[in-house]
């Protein structure tokens, strides 16, 4: 498709700029010509779709599964459906290393909006006492029902009751796929299902924290934000709380960016690189991305996009209005997150009780594509945290 926009938009400076552009060579890419259209002094963007790859190691009967269109929920949970099975199986600590006993529940709600919410809680084995309760916001495009399981077993196994939703739009979650019109409805979303959750009989009455990873550490920051008093604390692993000057789109293209979210906010644009290379640090680890099938991959819609931008700027003017237990954990190599940020949340929020934590050398997904040990260590440095925060009551 072409869009035409006005002149008025654009830096005229540049010749062209390209918006996270991967390969212009290869079958995708969105670009904006910035030169401006002599007869009608306007300039075009160009935007094509992206193709599916193939996931190795899989029979064509799941491949052709898990190429269908994902913009719907109906469809991405008949390819979790059929692919549950073989995410168990990936050799992955957090998989193979998983803790036996522990009882899993999953449920749908249907929030304030009418959408069909996913939920799904993790609990020690019977006889094992609950300590205290950890509610999860999963990252941008992600699921609570890939690495987070493993992760969410470890935790449980250890005396907490774990609780996840997938976010509107996300996941097993009614919405259009990756799509976020609102932000503040997401982080509103959040507080109205785990309200209910904290509701729930086995945890009645036990300390509560909200834990955020990446998007969803600026979800639960804001939601912490809108109601503190909910919580006993926050953990943040990699979080998404402010955008580094280096890394914002300059003004002038946020203006284009705004000005096109408006005409089609539903639009994709391509990330500028595969966001596993910078993840992941164990190529081993980063080769079983693709088996997250229904997590969303594809280019990020520009009134998403805009969202992001907004939520960070939001929270950046708030951090000092933290006051609450804090745990903040994040790689010193992240090149997606700047752990710069999360030092930047550390020395300004409010709270008496903060701790960050860099792990030297981690990129962005500490808790699923680091070696095994650094894995281990970072859950349990979140489990010790939370243990030094709860009673046994």
């Amino acid at each position: 498709m072409e869009l035409s926009l006005p002149s008025t938009f654009l830096p005229l400076s540049t010749p062209e700029y390209t918006l996270f552009r991967r390969n212009p060579h290869g079958p995708f890419f969105l670009r904006l010509k910035l030169s401006p259209n002599p007869a009608l002094s306007r300039q075009t963007v160009i935007v094509t779709a992206q193709k599916k790859s193939k996931i190795d190691g899989v029979s064509d009967e799941l491949n052709n599964i898990a190429s269908q269109n994902l913009d719907h929920a109906p469809a991405r949970r008949r390819v979790r459906s059929a692919f549950a099975n073989v995410q168990q199986q990936l050799d992955h600590i957090l998989f193979k290393m998983a803790p036996a006993g522990i009882r899993t529940e999953e449920w749908y709600e249907v929030n304030s909006e009418g959408q069909e919410i996913f939920c799904k809680s993790w609990l020690p084995k019977p006889g094992v006492r609950i300590k205290g309760a950890l509610c999860f916001c999963h990252g941008y495009g992600d699921t609570c029902t890939f690495f987070f399981e493993g992760i969410a077993k470890h935790i449980a196994a250890s005396g907490y009751g774990v609780y996840a939703i997938d976010h509107p739009g996300f996941g097993l979650s009614e919405g259009l796929h990756g799509y976020i019109p609102s932000f503040d409805a997401v982080v509103d979303n959040v507080i109205e299902q785990f309200k209910i959750m904290k509701g729930r009989p086995e945890i009645r009455g036990l300390p509560r924290f909200i834990f955020g990873q990446s998007m969803g550490g600026a979800i639960a920051l804001k939601a912490l934000l809108k109601a503190p008093n909910e919580w006993d604390g926050i953990v943040l692993v990699a979080p998404m709380c402010k955008i580094s000057e280096e890394m914002k789109p300059p003004v002038a293209l946020q203006q284009i960016l705004i000005f096109l979210s408006k005409l089609m906010p539903q639009a994709k644009l391509v990330p500028q690189k595969d966001l596993a290379d910078l993840a992941f640090r164990e190529l081993s680890k980063k080769n079983m991305a693709p088996y997250n099938v229904i997590s969303y991959s594809d280019q990020t819609r520009l009134k998403t996009a805009v969202e992001l931008l907004n939520a960070t700027e939001s929270i950046e003017s708030q951090v000092e209005k933290v006051v609450s237990p804090m745990l903040v954990l994040h790689g010193a190599a992240d090149r997606v997150t700047d752990p710069r940020i999360s030092q930047f949340l550390h020395d300004n929020a409010s709270s008496n009780d903060k701790t960050l934590k860099l792990y030297d050398g981690g990129f962005h997904s500490i808790l699923e594509g680091e070696p095994d040990d650094r894995i281990l260590a970072v859950l349990t440095d979140i489990v010790t945290w939370l243990d030094s925060r709860t009673t046994l009551k």
